[in-house]
């Protein structure tokens, strides 16, 4: 007797881990998803977390940056307007460097309080 259920499993089956495909790189769409690096777990200390990320700096001389779920402008400078970038980030401490000279832009660490990161820092207020 001929089960209906058991052809879609078999098609499923070859589909996912045998057949490779053009849009995972020639690679099965199972080793495609196994070789992504897992999500983190929510409850991760804040000193674990580093990534380094590529970008442009965009027309309005700023760099939008994610973090915990909140995004942030990066203020950089008129003279770096579509540079490509390289972003170092290890938790709120980021450096910016240009990829075609590898010139340290900007260091900062992240104000997460507010969501546009000005260009320089403003200046402590003066004791009267």
């Amino acid at each position: 007797m001929w089960d209906a259920r058991v052809q879609p499993d078999t098609f499923t089956d070859y589909y996912n881990t045998v057949r490779p495909q053009r849009c995972c790189h020639r690679r099965t769409p199972d080793a495609a998803y196994r070789a992504r690096p897992s999500a983190g777990r929510a409850d991760t200390p804040a000193g674990a977390h580093w990534r380094v990320r590529a970008d442009h700096v965009d027309s309005c001389d700023k760099i939008i940056l994610r973090h915990a779920g909140r995004l942030h402008h990066i203020g950089i400078g008129h003279r770096w307007t579509n540079t490509p970038v390289l972003m170092l980030i290890a938790d709120l401490n980021i450096r910016i460097i240009a990829t075609t000279n590898g010139q340290l832009i900007r260091e900062l660490t992240l104000d997460t309080s507010r969501d546009c990161q000005p260009q320089k820092p403003k200046p402590p207020p003066a004791n009267d």
